[in-house]
């Protein structure tokens, strides 16, 4: 009994170590017809010491971004309650319509960058004004906006379902299915975007929950216990998740949300020293993980972190990351 016991662990670990090298195979063929677009902040841009707007323009411009997620950041628009300042997404979006551009718009509490949860300090400290507060704010940025026809797609949270990173309150799936519902009423003519991560979460239970799910696509990272790793998973192990997902739910439409093209640092990137830096992200780097999000085999990708090829270009005369980017929007840029 003893020696089938140890023949069937042996057997288990032999084909978990197959399953494992599957995964880390190199993956398909890149595919072609990717489109790039890239996510801006105007905080992480400011706290970079930059111009967020001369910082948009030149991504505009020179890098010439098409496709963008423009985030609405509730703690900025509405400073004071019943106060609402859209002067900044106005801004953003009228000077993308100029260039024929197209904008994924992020609406909630939970949206791009750090702290991951943006919430107005008069709404943190109850509950159940913070809910009816974010509805409302919800409401008001959809029916200002589902009318220009630079927002094409909404998204609702950001990677809601990953609860151990950001400081946010207790997530509550029942609250997400009311806001994406919400968005849906109000503009029933364009689809939600709903997302999660992409190596730590599951997939489905954001799938479900809107008509296009996003992923974010991480490569290496800074992990206090272990230092600078590269995640040990090959393309193969995303068309795993995307076939688990489509199993348990009624999802057909995948992109990449969120493809790593910037630093995870050690500290605050503007502190760390470049050479730090950029073992996590650096030319070769950004080339190798757009290649990689190509195998993935999802048409729509995502960037993050323009900011900081600026900030590099302007700030400490480095342009190489800037150049390299350009010539990937150049390549990967439009709709094939």
């Amino acid at each position: 009994m003893l020696k089938n016991i140890k023949r069937g662990l042996v057997g288990a670990f032999f084909v978990f170590m197959l399953f494992f090298a599957f995964l880390n195979l190199p993956g398909p063929k890149p595919r072609e017809d990717v489109v790039l677009g890239m996510t801006f902040s105007t905080r992480y841009a400011e706290s970079l010491g930059l111009d967020w707007k001369e910082t948009y323009m030149a991504l505009l411009d020179d890098m010439g971004i098409k496709k963008w997620r423009l985030p609405a950041y509730w703690d900025l628009i509405e400073r004071e309650r019943g106060q609402y300042d859209f002067s900044d997404l106005d801004w953003l979006l009228a000077e993308t319509e100029k260039r024929d551009g197209e904008v994924i718009l992020s609406v909630g509490q939970r949206v791009p960058r750090w702290p991951e949860c943006h919430i107005p300090e008069w709404a943190k400290e109850d509950d159940e004004l913070r809910r009816g507060e974010l509805l409302k704010m919800i409401r008001i940025t959809v029916e200002r906006y589902k009318d220009n026809p630079t927002v094409t797609t909404w998204q609702v949270e950001n990677e809601p379902f990953l609860a151990i990173f950001g400081i946010c309150p207790k997530f509550d799936p029942n609250f997400l299915t009311t806001e994406v519902a919400l968005v849906h009423a109000l503009d029933p003519s364009r689809q939600v975007i709903v997302t999660d991560s992409g190596e730590l979460s599951v997939w489905y239970k954001a799938a479900r929950e809107g008509d296009i799910f996003g992923t974010t696509l991480y490569r290496d990272i800074y992990q206090k216990r272990f230092g600078y790793v590269t995640y040990p998973v090959g393309p193969y192990f995303f068309k795993m998740k995307e076939l688990w997902t489509r199993l348990l739910t009624d999802q057909e439409n995948f992109m990449v949300i969120e493809l790593q093209a910037e630093p995870w640092a050690n500290g605050w990137v503007g502190t760390v020293p470049l050479e730090e830096q950029f073992i996590t992200m650096n030319e070769k780097k950004l080339v190798e993980n757009v290649t990689y999000a190509r195998r993935v085999g999802f048409q729509d990708i995502y960037l993050w972190g323009g900011e900081w090829w600026y900030w590099l270009k302007v700030k400490k005369d480095y342009p190489a990351l800037w150049e390299t980017g350009k010539a990937l929007f150049v390549q990967y840029g439009t709709e094939k």
